[in-house]
């Protein structure tokens, strides 16, 4: 009997890629090594209960959906990560830097544009705490906010500087609209940002490993309708300076499934969201892009369990900000290196060899996935799930669709130079 290696969900509320990512772990079976070396890769959903520091682990890899804001599963994570090397996807030891500042901070010192941005102190502090207000009576220098927004330039944006999934976003466009932002700001620190108006095209890249994949985004729509169908939304400068930037930002903070977020604007790129601990995976969100999640999961998954690859819990800034801080190097030099050192963090040519030789034939395992009625019963427990019953078979028969064209679209055999344009 083969030896098994266990794979770990972290979940919240997530229904349908859990449940997709399983099935299909039961159809590809997979397994590796030889002899009394051979194991097969199983998954399993991770519960939750007292655990002691030396405890062992069931889990090689955990994939983390939770712990962002589920406080004791991070601890657990920590405590496998540091006692038992398991391999995890994100880090919880840079969820500080997931905190949208240092994120800011960082990616303008390696020369990527970043719309103006100030840090505010808080407008409020805690009333029962007689140390925050004897601190900011004595530190604390006034400032004037109208000045600060004069310098940053209206429109501009109010936004929580450890963002939080749009929590107190807000667009400012003169400055009774600053007072009123500020005032109802309360206890959080926030940031201004200039806003880049008006723009030619916002794009959120999902990123898992060193697969990319750039949509384009509506963010004045309803969350169902955000993500646009459109496979050439971009041009090839601008779908290479995404597909890098989002890769160097990932290799950089040592994330390996995130989002980042960014506004096109005369071909050139601004990102304005790019720390995202738990970026959005949902079957009625992505739709037609749903099964890239699918697959890209279940491949980066596998390659690191399989190839017995390391996680690395620390951070090296020191390469990145060599080649950010050289005054020789124009954008698009900079770029190409940070593009090397990004893919040699992910071993994307030994990982792309590595799907080649192991699963070459898994897009028409996900292809026969997506048609049949195991997939469908998951589609229609997610849309019952979010949407009322008046709405049901409008949402099914929606998502059905949507879904049918992506996993077609990425899986099927198709022409030479047809088809969508996803991320390498």
């Amino acid at each position: 009997m083969a030896n098994e290696k266990w794979i770990g969900l972290s979940l919240g509320t997530d229904i349908d890629w859990p449940a997709c990512f399983e099935a299909m772990m039961r159809r590809l079976a997979p397994s590796f090594g030889t002899g009394k070396g051979r194991f097969e890769v199983k998954v399993r959903r991770i519960l939750m209960d007292p655990f002691f520091l030396t405890d062992p682990s069931k889990y090689v890899l955990v994939v983390d959906r939770l712990t962002h804001w589920f406080k004791f599963a991070r601890e657990w994570l920590k405590k496998a990560a540091l006692m038992n090397d398991v391999y995890l996807l994100n880090n919880p030891f840079t969820f500080q830097s997931m905190e949208k500042h240092s994120a800011f901070c960082a990616m303008e010192r390696l020369g990527i544009k970043i719309p103006t941005t100030v840090l505010l102190p808080q407008k409020e502090y805690p009333k029962n705490s007689p140390a925050y207000a004897k601190t900011t009576a004595r530190y604390n220098l006034l400032f004037d906010l109208d000045e600060i927004a004069d310098k940053v330039g209206y429109p501009l944006y109010m936004k929580p500087y450890d963002g939080g999934g749009w929590r107190g976003v807000t667009r400012v466009a003169d400055s009774a609209e600053l007072h009123q932002a500020y005032d109802e700001s309360g206890t959080e620190i926030m940031h201004l940002q200039r806003a880049v108006e008006p723009f030619d095209v916002f794009v959120r890249a999902l990123a898992i490993g060193p697969q990319v994949m750039p949509m384009r985004y509506d963010a004045t729509q309803p969350l169902h309708a955000r993500y646009v169908v459109d496979h050439d939304f971009l041009s090839p400068k601008m779908g290479r300076e995404v597909n890098i930037l989002t890769k160097t930002i990932n290799a950089f903070f040592r994330w390996e499934y995130n989002s980042c977020e960014a506004i096109v604007q005369d071909e050139a790129l601004y990102p304005i969201d790019f720390a995202n601990a738990c970026p959005d995976s949902s079957l009625t969100s992505l739709h037609y892009y749903f099964p890239f999640v699918v697959k890209s999961q279940l491949l980066w998954t596998l390659f690191c369990v399989a190839t017995g690859r390391k996680m690395r819990r620390d951070l090296d800034f020191e390469p990145w900000f060599a080649v950010g801080d050289d005054r020789d190097l124009d954008y698009s030099e900079k770029l190409s290196r940070y593009e090397k050192l990004a893919d040699e963090y992910f071993e994307t040519a030994r990982f792309h060899a590595f799907c080649a030789k192991r699963f070459g034939d898994i897009d028409s395992v996900l292809l026969d996935f997506f048609a049949s009625a195991e997939f469908d019963d998951i589609l229609c427990e997610k849309v019952r799930d979010i949407f009322p019953a008046r709405e049901h078979d409008e949402f099914i028969a929606h998502f059905r669709g949507l879904v049918r064209m992506g996993a077609e679209g990425m899986f099927a055999p198709k022409a030479p130079g047809r088809g969508p344009r996803a991320g390498s």
